[in-house]
């Protein structure tokens, strides 16, 4: 099991946001959360757990990740042998963009990013290697106007990475829910939510929000990134994960408790989800310090 402890970022009263470079050899902060949004980029961190909400996957040589508030995360050591990780962090407060400027032209890429930012995102090479110059140069910059053209030009190119997915399901991040089209989804995502294991229609989801079935296909998708489909199925696979870590149940009771029509079929998804198959991630994590009885302490989908 990991304790969640929560964090008071360092912000400093003269900046409007915190960024630190770091180089360690070994990762031993513990899972925890905080009430900002934080960037983190590490190199050197191959055989690393990364811990996002309901997301556990080992890394490579290079990660790059944006966090919601609220939601847990962290990095264990695992299979890491690196000496020299390198590690730079940026976090900033909820309020930092208000209601006024998120909804203006230049920062509405930042604001989707920002809703990404509920369920954690990871990056892909081509962003990761785009943002590293600028994430270095900020770290050396002292004037803090171009500190802050600088934060902004992070930002920027998150936002319009296109190599991203999603990590988490199961742990939102906190937050208000404020336009209409929010709480839309929010709605859509409950219902999948709580009804994973049955199947779902898309003439089902499209009711529960007063649309046609072709317009709220084409604003789910617009809106999340995803089809309906690619998130109910990453809902089940989730829920699959949370199954395998901590029950005895056969993969197929699993499968078929999760919403999958057969086992073949359950273990196709969860390979091209997880990059593995339900037994091999299971296996992986034989030896983790997770227990059953802990499993009434997490949070219910």
């Amino acid at each position: 099991m990991y304790d969640i402890i929560t964090e008071i970022p360092p912000l400093p009263e003269e900046d409007c946001f915190y960024i630190v470079s770091r180089v360690k050899d070994r990762f031993d902060y513990p899972v925890h959360t905080h009430d900002m949004f934080e960037m983190n980029f590490l190199s050197g961190c191959r055989g690393a757990l990364r811990i996002v909400g309901d997301s556990v996957e080992e890394l490579g040589n290079y990660d790059l990740v944006f966090i919601g508030h609220g939601i847990p995360h962290g990095w264990q050591q695992h299979n890491c042998r690196s000496e020299v990780i390198r590690e730079i962090t940026m976090q900033f407060p909820m309020e930092l963009f208000g209601e006024y400027m998120r909804h203006r032209s230049p920062f509405v890429p930042i604001d989707e990013l920002l809703a990404h930012s509920a369920y954690g995102v990871a990056f892909g090479t081509e962003t990761t290697m785009r943002v590293y110059q600028t994430l270095h140069s900020l770290t050396a910059t002292e004037d803090y106007f171009d500190r802050f053209v600088r934060f902004l030009t992070v930002l920027r190119i998150l936002a319009e990475g296109r190599d991203y997915r999603l990590l988490s399901l199961s742990f939102p991040a906190k937050g208000e829910i404020a336009s209409q089209e929010e709480r839309r989804i929010t709605k859509v995502e409950a219902y999948i939510k709580e009804n994973y294991s049955r199947p779902i229609r898309l003439e089902d989801l499209s009711s529960l929000v007063g649309m046609t079935t072709s317009s709220f296909a084409r604003f789910f998708k617009l809106r999340t990134g995803k089809s309906t489909g690619e998130f109910i199925t990453e809902t089940r696979v989730a829920v699959a994960c949370h199954q395998l870590f901590f029950t005895d149940k056969s993969v197929s009771e699993i499968g078929f408790s999760c919403g999958f029509n057969n086992l073949s079929h359950f273990c196709r998804r969860f390979r091209e989800y997880r990059g593995m198959s339900p037994t091999e991630f299971r296996e992986m994590f034989k030896h983790r310090k997770f227990t059953r009885e802990h499993v009434d302490e997490l949070p219910h989908l």
